[in-house]
């Protein structure tokens, strides 16, 4: 479990995220979902200790996570932020290969190379995994960098708007991999995500933040509501039940 407790973090004199706690079950799916500026990504980037904490506590299994080692911290926890810069031309197998890092020190094995196939062929990349990634589109890039955290093999993946560049077809894709990663893998799973639909469809927690605060957190159908919706993105949004799943109507 990942206990976060009472954080916070100011840039200036604003309170980006604001006396937040919130644990994050094992073996779920958990979105964290609010407006622009709600302290989404600031509050995924303190779980991931990317970012220090101005005030409060994250737990990592009963770990404070500024106790972890570096190295040991990222063999429990890997995280994807919005923007990925490499300046060196890489093709997409050296770019998944650098998410056994922390094991191999950039001396892979047998075993780490395993593990870089199976993170190529669970995003569907296998036929162009020699490419560049300058010859890809954005879809496959981003795809291409979410392979390289799944090879990390942590029990916590972290993501930060995984749908960036992605069209329909490539998020759903993408969705369904992180649902396999928590139902066949075990993997517990965090994503910043803006489409409250996918949230709805493949999360089971979520987590609604505003000005950086949590204005409420449960299961789909606790804050798939018109209510708490309109709490969160002050508008009215209409909702469907469409197949057992929760489906937001905002574009009237």
């Amino acid at each position: 479990m990942i206990e976060v407790r009472n954080v916070s973090k100011q840039y200036g004199n604003k309170n980006v995220v604001e006396n937040v706690s919130v644990k994050i079950a094992k073996g779920k799916i958990t979105s964290f979902i609010g407006p622009n500026g709600a302290g989404k990504s600031t509050l995924l980037s303190m779980i991931s200790r990317l970012l220090t904490k101005d005030q409060g506590e994250v737990l990592i299994e009963g770990q404070e996570i500024g106790q972890y080692k570096s190295n040991e911290l990222a063999k429990k926890i890997s995280i994807l932020k919005q923007s990925n810069h490499i300046t060196v031309r890489l093709t997409i197998r050296e770019l998944v290969s650098f998410g056994r890092f922390p094991y191999s020190q950039g001396n892979l094995t047998k075993e780490d190379w395993k593990y870089v196939d199976e993170a190529i062929r669970y995003l569907e990349l296998a036929d162009i995994q020699h490419k560049y990634l300058d010859q890809l589109s954005g879809g496959q890039r981003q795809r291409a960098y979410i392979a390289m955290v799944v090879a990390q093999n942590t029990e916590y993946v972290l993501l930060d708007e995984p749908l960036n560049n992605l069209d329909m077809k490539h998020s759903v894709q993408i969705m369904k991999v992180l649902r396999r990663l928590v139902d066949e893998m075990g993997k517990t799973v965090v994503i910043v995500i803006h489409d409250i639909n996918f949230a709805s469809v493949y999360s089971d927690y979520i987590v609604a933040l505003k000005d950086g605060k949590v204005v409420k957190e449960g299961s789909t159908d606790e804050i798939i509501q018109p209510q708490t919706l309109k709490d969160v993105y002050d508008m009215d949004i209409h909702i469907e039940d469409i197949d057992e799943n929760k489906i937001c109507v905002y574009y009237a």
